[in-house]
């Protein structure tokens, strides 16, 4: 509430929304209304967070990792055809689905010193056998991502409050730091502030495989609000970019780097200097 009070005296280029949704242990449905109403309408989501068990980074372990958030990604998207992810995995994409690029986005724009904190990604679309306010997000084509903290307190997770033998369990205010929480939400008010200031990633990226050669053609249709592109490459075997190559206001380039030795992306670059997430080429 707070972050929204914050960002109602600012004017991003585009909207951010904040929601609070109700029935979530119940199957997430409001969450699921709200995804499906999006999706209904054709709206241009570019990104959904979700904070969820954000309110302690101290654990039933008593460790404490106060400087630490972490960020549920998803890998093979929910909505994703059979044949369109059968290609994903022949060519090695299962890291780079939408919900992993606004992750590593994340990470770049939100781990820094104003922040505090530092944004540590998990490849899974949530805990084992657990899930949030995302997931109907995922589901309905949307790149979406969870905030939880990084070592959680069950006994003030779904719990009744009481005292048994001496343990007080409940979710309840007096376990909550409150310094960690507002550090929570500079993340994701960096997250959001940068997502909506840059323009909207490029679309129909593709990546030439009719010929065979050691440089990489890259083609991709320019968006409204960019006003240039960069092309981000990384080793097969590595999580975060190593490199950028900004090739300028073009809808295609071609970059000395052999496509069978690494994954690209491709970024819209705004006027103001902010970018969007990458966009993983496709053959085409």
């Amino acid at each position: 509430m707070e972050l929204a009070r914050i960002l109602a005296t600012h004017r991003p280029i585009a909207t951010i929304k904040f929601a609070a949704v109700a029935g979530e242990e119940q199957g997430l449905l409001g969450s699921t209304y709200f995804a499906q109403t999006l999706a209904n309408a054709s709206a241009n989501v570019q990104g959904m967070w979700t904070n969820d068990i954000v309110g302690s980074p101290i654990g039933d372990d008593g460790k404490n990792q106060s400087n630490i958030i972490r960020l549920f990604a998803q890998g093979i998207p929910t909505n994703e055809s059979s044949t369109r992810a059968t290609q994903r995995l022949s060519i090695g994409g299962e890291n780079d689905s939408p919900a992993r690029q606004l992750g590593r986005f994340t990470v770049d724009v939100a781990s820094n010193d104003l922040t505090g904190m530092q944004v540590e990604t998990v490849y899974r679309a949530d805990r084992y056998l657990r899930g949030g306010d995302h997931l109907p997000f995922l589901a309905s084509g949307y790149a979406a991502n969870r905030f939880t903290e990084p070592r959680e307190d069950f006994a003030h997770q779904h719990q009744d409050v009481r005292v048994e033998n001496g343990t007080q369990f409940g979710d309840l205010a007096e376990f909550c730091d409150f310094y960690y929480i507002s550090r929570v939400g500079k993340v994701t008010g960096a997250a959001a502030w940068s997502l909506a200031q840059g323009p909207d990633g490029p679309t129909n990226v593709t990546v030439d495989t009719a010929g065979l050669t050691n440089d990489s053609l890259l083609r991709w249709r320019g968006v409204s609000g960019a006003v240039g592109y960069e092309v981000l490459w990384r080793g097969t075997d590595e999580s975060v970019w190593r490199g950028v190559i900004d090739v300028g206001d073009v809808e295609m380039a071609m970059v000395g780097i052999s496509k069978d030795n690494v994954e690209f992306g491709v970024r819209s670059v705004g006027g103001n200097g902010y970018k969007s997430p990458a966009v993983f080429p496709f053959p085409g």
